[in-house]
């Protein structure tokens, strides 16, 4: 018994083409015709009076879809009950369809391939309205069909097509696909009749549920002699023919969970034997060599495994597992997507958060201003009362600074002094980065020196492959003399371009000798001037030590200006110059 969904499926393509508007809505009279027809193909006895009762409340417009679906299903599709032929059943509904819908352009396959197409499309398109196949699908039968015209699957070709189908929602119509095909895109090259046969054997194993089929040899149950038939295995059958034009039947082999099948050994001049056992009788066969063999005993015990598990036909346990895994990817996704939503909720949650502390720090900010100003206020207030003290002690002050103009008279002295020595250590730095620059100039000419000392060494080495196999050549026996005297001769040449390469890579290194010798002097000089400054500042260094100011007590500090500072202070930096010398010294 057929599905009900792949009834409906060409059910729907019959109903589309009557849609003349494409409003979804068909005529009255169209349902009828079209209702008729399909009793009488499903052989199903047609009552017209439910038709008009079903649509008695709309009786004067077009009827919509969604009205003629539960007439369908309550009036024709429940009341199937024995098997009708289901090409007849398909060709009706492709007669109503594919005038309308197939284009004028010059198709490499005839109308009964592109009809094998539009079932093969039914079988593997989504159980969705309107229909379509879907990437996975489309490979997956246009792998089926360059297999079986015996060409191979190009990878290349059909990545460059599925970025064609991004812009087509990753999935064709059913007139898509026939054009596809039609137009010889991924057969270019290919006999027409050889897309034919490769669409007819897709279309039995598909729609037909022709597993193999092929010519074999069968042993006769009562007078015992060979006769060569064509065999047609099915899921739940195996039968032979007379030939392959399938028109006079001679018998069926009923398969069920209690048959097997075993290989046999040959005898009677036969090779290549099997037999099928079943619960009434066994069935001994020949095929033509053992490749053939092993593959109907293969296709043979799967269908009978089929059987045992309750499964249908491998190709459409294999459609519905590639719908389950689709299915399981996209519940995937969903979740996935409810998750990212989560996500987004949660985060949403958070800046609402981060929005709550924001107010909360702004209401902490602008508690912490009031507090500032309050303290700037009582800052103020004691400011006023430190002036009146200031007051008081500036004529203390005026007093103190007879002193301290004294003082400041041996501070200057000593402060020109530092100056003087910080000026001989800007020069000493000077003198140092000269130095380093120097170091610098020598390590590259020493790579310099060192990368012309590896080509010459590469120079001599080529200089002295040449020459071993100048001798060699010189060495070979005197009838190839004469004929080697001008390779001889260009090979001097080139000895004596290589030479002269070499004397200029000589006079080149000795220009980076000299060089080095210039840049080796240089850093001498440098070196000389460093130790020179390094003399100056330990001498003056020595005369900054004599000038040691005078003592001064606590007492001393006034607000008098930057030059007022205790012994303190001037140990600091004492100490903090001494340290800067100290680097340096490192550094040289």
């Amino acid at each position: 018994m057929w599905l009900r969904e792949e009834l409906l499926k060409s059910i729907w393509h019959a109903f589309t083409a009557l849609d003349v508007d494409q409003r979804g809505k068909v005529s009255k009279s169209q349902l009828k015709v079209l209702s008729h027809n399909l009793c009488t193909v499903m052989k199903i006895p047609h009552d017209p009076v439910a038709l008009e009762e079903h649509f008695k409340d709309d009786d004067k417009g077009p009827l919509s879809n969604q009205g003629y679906m539960p007439y369908l299903n309550m009036f024709i599709l429940d009341k199937v009950r024995q098997e009708f032929d289901i090409m007849e059943f398909n060709k009706m509904c492709w007669t109503l369809c594919c005038k309308k819908n197939i284009s004028a352009k010059q198709l490499l396959i005839s109308d009964n391939d592109a009809f094998k197409v539009w079932c093969i499309f039914n079988f593997l398109s989504e159980d969705k309205y309107p229909l379509v196949i879907i990437t996975e699908e489309i490979e997956y039968f246009l792998r089926k069909l360059t297999e079986a015209m015996g060409s191979g699957w190009s990878e290349e070709k059909f990545a460059d097509y599925k970025l064609q189908l991004n812009t087509k929602q990753n999935c064709l119509t059913v007139w898509e696909l026939i054009e596809l095909l039609g137009m010889g895109y991924f057969s270019k090259g290919m006999n027409p009749q050889t897309l034919s046969m490769g669409i007819t054997e897709v279309f039995l194993e598909f729609i037909m549920d022709v597993l193999k089929q092929g010519y074999m040899m069968k042993k006769g149950h009562k007078r015992k002699n060979w006769t060569e038939r064509w065999f047609v295995l099915r899921p739940r059958s195996l039968s032979y023919y007379v030939c392959e034009d399938l028109v006079e039947k001679r018998g069926d082999i009923i398969l069920d969970q209690d048959c097997c099948v075993e290989s046999l050994p040959d005898k009677e001049g036969k090779k290549c034997l099997f037999i099928i056992k079943c619960a009434d009788k066994s069935f001994e066969i020949s095929a033509s060599d053992k490749k053939k063999k092993q593959e109907w005993i293969q296709a043979t015990q799967t269908c009978i495994q089929l059987l045992r598990l309750g499964l249908s036909s491998p190709h459409r346990e294999a459609r519905l597992r590639r719908r389950e895994l689709r299915q399981k990817q996209q519940a995937e996704e969903e979740d996935l997507a409810e998750r990212m939503k989560q996500l987004q909720v949660a985060s949403e949650n958070k800046q609402r958060q981060l929005e709550a502390m924001r107010k909360k720090m702004e209401e902490a900010a602008e508690r912490a201003a009031i507090e500032e100003h309050r303290r700037k206020k009582t800052q103020v207030d004691l400011q006023d009362r430190y002036r009146l003290d200031l007051e008081r002690e500036k004529m203390v002050r005026q007093q103190m600074e007879e002193q301290v103009a004294q003082k400041s008279g041996e501070l200057e002295q000593y402060l020109q002094r530092v100056r003087e020595l910080e000026d001989m250590y800007h020069r000493l730095e000077e003198a140092l980065e000269d130095e380093r620059q120097a170091k610098q100039d020598e390590e590259a000419m020493r790579k310099l020196q060192a990368r012309l000392l590896e080509e010459e060494a590469a120079k001599r080495a080529e200089l002295e492959q040449m020459h071993l196999q100048q001798q060699r050549v010189l060495s070979r026996t005197e009838a190839e003399k004469q004929e080697l005297v001008a390779e001889r001769l260009a090979k001097e040449r080139d000895l004596q371009a290589a030479m002269l390469q070499l004397d200029s890579l000589e006079r080149e290194r000795h220009g980076a000798l000299e060089q080095y010798e210039k840049v080796s002097r240089k850093l001498e000089r440098a070196a000389n001037k460093t130790k020179t400054w390094k003399d100056k500042v330990a001498k003056h260094e020595g005369l900054v030590r004599l000038i040691q100011p005078g003592h001064k007590g606590p007492q001393r500090i006034t607000n008098w200006g930057p030059a007022s500072f205790t012994d303190a202070e001037l140990e600091l930096r004492k100490k903090s110059w001494q340290e800067r010398k100290n680097q340096g010294a490192e550094a040289q």
